[in-house]
């Protein structure tokens, strides 16, 4: 019945297939897209450009009267490069003759003291500064996604699985906060590889700087940068090939956390009737087989899972090309395959917040899975040893043995005979002492073995007991409250220092 339900609610009597078939497109653009703010490449070295202007105006190196031309043609380039269609040249050897071909050869005066190295540095820290503002934004999302769900399913009693086999009853939304607390730790790592990522190369050139005296710490600020790097080799031969690596790292415990997930789900489909599963929305969601009108393919889960396939081949591309170079080759630095790398996390990111808002739980058969098998069994061994001090070992060796015996009896735990636990105890007990009886009525014999029961007297710390769900909640909200709110900080951060940077550009411009 609860089935028919769900596929009653789910499926073409809500669903239109048109309607159908535009969830579908509108889910698939939304995947697809990435953030798109058109900070390229082209437009990072117009903003070089621009800062290089204000500054060495400011501080005489560049003469005040050749500005307004030179300005004027920067912007010209700008423009034009802002047409649809239009060429954006990513290298400085085709972005400066066409500021020239604008303005006038003084434009050269720009690139005194700079070099493609430290310029390339430069925007492909900015590029991966943002890439990283991306996925923390998103895995804020679908964190916070799975904590709500976790809460609403704090008190669900569901079987957990070890070595891929059913272990312990536990709350759903205790496991689920576990998921979450790893999510946590990768928002943690962004934070820490951001604040590697978010200093300027600027003014560095090649490797050993520059006799012209630029000023480092301007640029910085003008771009949005936090600070400089302070060693000038370190800039473009070190810092710079190491970072990819870095990122590429997080991107691989993020997708090693959401695939875990999947794959708890996905274990569900190989049952006939699975306590968890995705609303059976068609081309969305889930895909009839072609053959086998009893199936329901998961589609999103596997798609999903795919994609987080590729994105952790992706990963493996930073470290692969950073292997066996000497110091400064471009190799791990590229810019388009480390976004790439980025935003395909964020895309599976997205796809798995799909994913958990679109699962249906049934409780009742979720609790049926736990009585129809022995999960409970080592509660058996606590019990005796916590209330009538018998060595976990010996209580441990009458819990196997009630097992063994209900298994080839098949008996479900609800149903054991009481006589025959008695039984079993006195034999368990007759080398560690003879006269024992078994210590536990009849009711408590019962009440050990239920699920429902185990996971709310739990008293652990961390545990799912009621009172540590609430607090775990809480602080789970309280920790992506804080990402969210450090992520949008660093964005006004670099916005409002492009923001002063046109500012001041803009008054260069009057002769």
């Amino acid at each position: 019945m609860f089935y028919r339900e769900i596929f009653k609610d789910s499926m073409p009597k809500a669903f239109s297939k048109p309607i159908v078939g535009l969830l579908f497109l509108l889910a698939c653009a939304s995947v697809g897209a990435q953030k798109n703010n058109g900070r390229d490449q082209f437009f990072w070295l117009g903003q070089m450009n621009k800062a290089t202007i204000v500054i060495n105006t400011d501080e005489g190196l560049l003469d005040r009267a050749k500005v307004p031309k030179i300005a004027a043609g920067l912007i010209k380039v700008m423009e034009d490069g802002a047409q649809p269609g239009a060429a954006r040249p990513f290298r400085v050897v085709e972005f400066e003759p066409l500021l020239i071909r604008a303005s006038s050869q003084d434009a050269s005066l720009l690139h005194a003291g700079r070099s493609s190295q430290d310029m390339f540095a430069t925007y492909r820290a900015a590029i991966m500064r943002e890439n990283l503002l991306d996925l923390a934004e998103q895995l804020s999302k679908t964190s916070e996604t799975l904590v709500r769900l976790s809460e609403k399913h704090a008190q669900t009693i569901v079987p957990n699985y070890t070595n891929g086999i059913a272990a312990q009853p536990n709350s759903l939304g205790h496991a689920w906060l576990g998921h979450a607390a790893g999510f946590e730790r990768d928002a943690q790592r962004i934070r820490e590889a951001y604040a590697r990522v978010d200093r300027s190369p600027m003014g560095t050139t090649v490797l050993n700087g520059t006799s012209w005296p630029l000023n480092r710490t301007r640029m910085a600020q003008y771009l949005g940068f936090e600070k400089i790097v302070d060693n000038a080799y370190d800039a473009s031969q070190i810092s710079s090939s190491e970072y990819p690596v870095e990122v590429a790292a997080i991107v691989t415990s993020i997708g090693l956390h959401a695939g875990h997930f999947i794959q708890d789900v996905m274990s569900q489909y190989g049952q006939v009737r699975p306590w968890i599963f995705l609303v059976p929305l068609r081309f969305v969601n889930t895909q009839i087989s072609s053959a086998m009108p009893q199936k329901q393919n998961p589609i999103l889960l596997t798609e999903t899972r795919r994609e987080i396939s590729s994105t952790l081949a992706l990963a493996m591309g930073p470290i692969m090309r950073a292997h066996n170079i000497t110091p400064g080759m471009q190799d791990p630095k590229e810019e388009s395959s480390n976004t790439e790398m980025v935003q395909s996390a964020v895309q599976f990111l997205n796809r798995l917040d799909r994913i958990l808002n679109a699962l249906v739980v049934d409780p009742e058969r979720a609790l049926e899975e736990l009585n129809s098998d022995w999960t409970a069994s080592q509660e058996l061994a606590d019990v005796l040893m916590r209330n009538y001090k018998v060595p976990f070992r010996v209580g441990h060796h009458f819990s196997t043995d009630i097992v063994k015996y209900a298994k080839q009896n098949n008996i479900k735990p609800l149903e054991f005979p009481y006589a025959q636990a008695k039984r079993i105890y006195k034999e368990a007990m007759k080398d560690y002492d003879p006269q024992a009886e078994l210590p536990m009525s009849e009711a408590e014999f019962r009440k050990t073995l239920d699920p429902i029961a185990i996971v709310q007297n739990r008293v652990t710390s961390g545990g799912p007991q009621a009172s540590e769900m609430k607090r775990m909640i809480g602080l789970a909200y309280e920790k992506i409250k804080e990402q969210k709110q450090w992520t949008l900080g660093k964005r006004e951060k670099i916005n409002r220092s492009m923001a002063q940077l046109d500012q001041d550009f803009m008054k260069l411009l009057k002769p």
